[in-house]
C-alpha cells in the first residue's frame, strides 16, 4: 500500500460482521432490486462486474446470474464468506485487495459496484469515487446520505447516535459486540421497523428514523445493519449537492430519488 491511508480496525471490523452474520436474506433480493433501480437488470448480460467492498456476497450473489462474470473484491476475512456463498457460480472470481490500491487496469470492467463501502475508508469518500473512475464505464455507488432529505431533528438525533457509536467502536471482544448487536436490534431497530410497517401505507414512515428504512424487516436483518452501523469508527455522510460535484469527473450523475439515500450512478465519457 505504500503511504496509502489505512485502517486496520475497519479492516477487522467487517471481517467479523460478516462472519458473525454470513448468510445471505430474503430481504436482500428486494434491497439489489432498490440499488439497481437505475440499472436495468436485463442490460446485465455480458457484462464485465466488479463488487467492490463486496463483504459476504450478497450483491454478487443476485448479479452472478445475471451478468458474464463478476470480480468481488474486498480487504477483509469477508472475501472468504463471500467464496463460500458464491461456491455455485461459475462466473466469480474473488480478489483480496484494498479499494485505495487495486491490480485492475483501466477499464477492466464495464460496471463497477461499489454499495455501502467508501463511506467507511480512512480518505474522503466523494475523491475515493473519482480515484475509482477509470476502473470502469459504469459506477453504481451508495453512500450514507447526511439526512439533507430529512427534517432537523433527524440530524439532531444523529449527533447523539455518532457519540454513541464512537464509544460502542472501542468494544473489541466478539461476544460483547454480538451481544450489545441484539440488544439494539431487538430494543430500537425492531420497534422501530415495526412503527414503519404500520406508517408505511398512509406515507408518515419517512418522518421516524429508521422507519422507512427498516420496515418489514427482519430481526436478523437488523442485526446485520446494526454491527454496520455502530462499530465501524470511520463514517462519513454527504448530500446530493455534494454528489452532483462528481460531474468534475464524470460525463454523466445520476442520483435515485428512492431508498437508500444516495444511491446514483455515474458514467464515464466514452474513450476516444
Amino acid at each position: 500500500m505504500g503511504a496509502e491511508p489505512f485502517a486496520g480496525d475497519v479492516q477487522r471490523s467487517f471481517g467479523e460482521e460478516w462472519t458473525s452474520h454470513p448468510d445471505i436474506l430474503a430481504e436482500h433480493d428486494r434491497e439489489f432490486d432498490a440499488y439497481f433501480d437505475l440499472v436495468p437488470l436485463d442490460s446485465l448480460a455480458g457484462l464485465r462486474v466488479a463488487d467492490l467492498g463486496c463483504g459476504m456476497g450478497r450483491w454478487s450473489h443476485f448479479l452472478a446470474p445475471r451478468c458474464r462474470s463478476v470480480v468481488l473484491v474486498d480487504y477483509s476475512e469477508a472475501i472468504f464468506v463471500a467464496r463460500r456463498n458464491l461456491a455455485g457460480a461459475g462466473n466469480a472470481v474473488f480478489v483480496m485487495a484494498d479499494l485505495l490500491d487495486l491490480p485492475f487496469r483501466p477499464r477492466a470492467f464495464d460496471l463497477a459496484v461499489c454499495l455501502g463501502v467508501l463511506h467507511h475508508l480512512p480518505v474522503d469518500a466523494l475523491d475515493a469515487v473519482r480515484r475509482l473512475a477509470p476502473l470502469a464505464d459504469r459506477h453504481l455507488t451508495y453512500l450514507y446520505y447526511a439526512l439533507d432529505n430529512r427534517p432537523a431533528y433527524f440530524r439532531w438525533m444523529l449527533a447523539g447516535v455518532t457519540t454513541t457509536r464512537k464509544v460502542l467502536t472501542r468494544i473489541r471482544s466478539p461476544r460483547v459486540r454480538a451481544a450489545v448487536t441484539s440488544a439494539i436490534a431487538a430494543g430500537v431497530y425492531l420497534p422501530v421497523a415495526r412503527v414503519g410497517t404500520l406508517l408505511r401505507p398512509v406515507g408518515l414512515s419517512r418522518y421516524v428514523p429508521l422507519a422507512e428504512t427498516y420496515a418489514g424487516k427482519s430481526l436478523e436483518r437488523l442485526r446485520q445493519d446494526v454491527y454496520d452501523r455502530f462499530f465501524t469508527s470511520i463514517e462519513q455522510r454527504v448530500t446530493r449537492e455534494q454528489i452532483r460535484g462528481l460531474s468534475d469527473t464524470f460525463a454523466t450523475v445520476t442520483i435515485s430519488e428512492g431508498l437508500p439515500y444516495w444511491h446514483f450512478l455515474s458514467e464515464v465519457a466514452p474513450a476516444s
